[in-house]
């Protein structure tokens, strides 16, 4: 079955960088995309960026572009979220999540997405 586990949450201070880890089961393979969402303290979850496994094809929230990275691992059939110049605001529960793809980009909306992680936590301290 589709099963994912996130891991590389944490504290962090303003500024600082964090890497997420998004470990897929091996149902999860190249026909699938695979996101990361965040949902803030008291606030809807909302995509951040997305990544279509088989062909490594991104995309990002304007929210963070330009700070965050997606990436996967193939061989480790890990998903990555590279955050760097981390803000406040960035604090929120982040889930990676898949689905089956349906196209070249991988959407960021929620209710697009089936499987779904338990999340991990990440502060950014002030």
């Amino acid at each position: 079955s589709e099963q994912l586990v996130e891991s590389g949450g944490g504290t962090v201070p303003t500024g600082g960088s964090l890497r997420l880890s998004c470990e897929l089961s091996a149902y999860i393979d190249s026909s699938y995309c695979v996101g990361w969402f965040r949902q803030p303290p008291a606030k809807e979850r909302e995509g951040v960026a997305s990544i279509r496994t088989g062909v490594g094809s991104t995309t990002y929230a304007d929210s963070v572009k330009g700070r965050v990275a997606i990436s996967r691992d193939n061989a480790k059939n890990t998903v990555y979220l590279q955050m760097n110049s981390l803000k406040p605001e960035d604090t929120a529960m982040y889930y990676c999540a898949a689905r089956l793809a349906g196209g070249w980009y991988c959407p960021l909306g929620q209710y697009e997405y089936n499987y779904w992680g338990e999340g991990t936590h990440v502060i950014v301290s002030s």
